[in-house]
């Protein structure tokens, strides 16, 4: 299945308190966030275009990739939403994947099983069951328990058709609905089933200090 992916990098990273850009800090090996997060979609060759949304002066200041046709740079907006919404805008291939720059550690099983699941489906998003029991709080007060064998954790890569989730960005910008991840406007401007795909607790996303440990 050929594709494309949005890669969304443009956030301040605040909870780091690094001073700058979360996804421009080094993991271990020397290479940062953002560049082994633009590998994962580089290394494979269904992927026939990869739009790095984030700031093209620190992207091409700081990252070490090579040159390659496949990269296209977008501008960050205000807002995570916004910023997607750019990279949808400069995405032409027919299937976008949209990833979180600030997950590194994205397997190719997974990558594989996304692929696998949209041959027969609309959009499909990367989960993993949840191992806590979530409660409901309101006041400071625990207001119920939600059954935990029904709740999932949302992670990225999440796949559309590039004009399904696009056309629900624009009905939530006009509207001026902010969601919680791209799935949610889908759910919330159309009637798409979105299939979920077990993903990999490995695949974490870099928040705070302690996650870089």
């Amino acid at each position: 299945m050929k594709y494309g992916a949005v890669i969304v990098a443009a956030g301040k990273g605040s909870r780091m308190h690094l001073g700058f850009n979360k996804v421009f800090a080094d993991l271990k090996d020397g290479c940062s966030i953002l560049e082994h997060s633009v590998q994962i979609f580089l290394s494979d060759p269904d992927c026939e275009q990869i739009v790095v949304v984030t700031d093209p002066g620190q992207y091409c200041k700081q990252l070490k990739l090579p040159e390659c046709g496949r990269i296209t740079l977008a501008c960050g907006g205000s807002t995570r939403q916004e910023s997607v919404c750019n990279g949808l805008e400069a995405m032409l291939c027919d299937i976008v994947m949209i990833h979180d720059g600030a997950r590194p550690f994205l397997s190719s099983s997974s990558l594989s099983t996304l692929k696998q699941a949209m041959e027969t489906e609309q959009a499909a998003c990367l989960m993993v069951p949840c191992k806590d029991t979530i409660k409901v709080v309101k006041d400071g007060y625990i207001q119920e328990t939600l059954p935990r064998e029904t709740l999932m954790a949302a992670q990225t890569p999440q796949v559309f058709h590039t004009k399904d989730i696009l056309a629900c960005m624009h009905k939530a910008i006009a509207e001026g609905y902010t969601g919680t991840d791209d799935c949610s406007l889908v759910e919330k401007y159309s009637s798409i089933r979105i299939k979920a795909v077990m993903g990999d607790y490995a695949n974490l996303k870099i928040t705070t200090p302690e996650d870089l440990k």
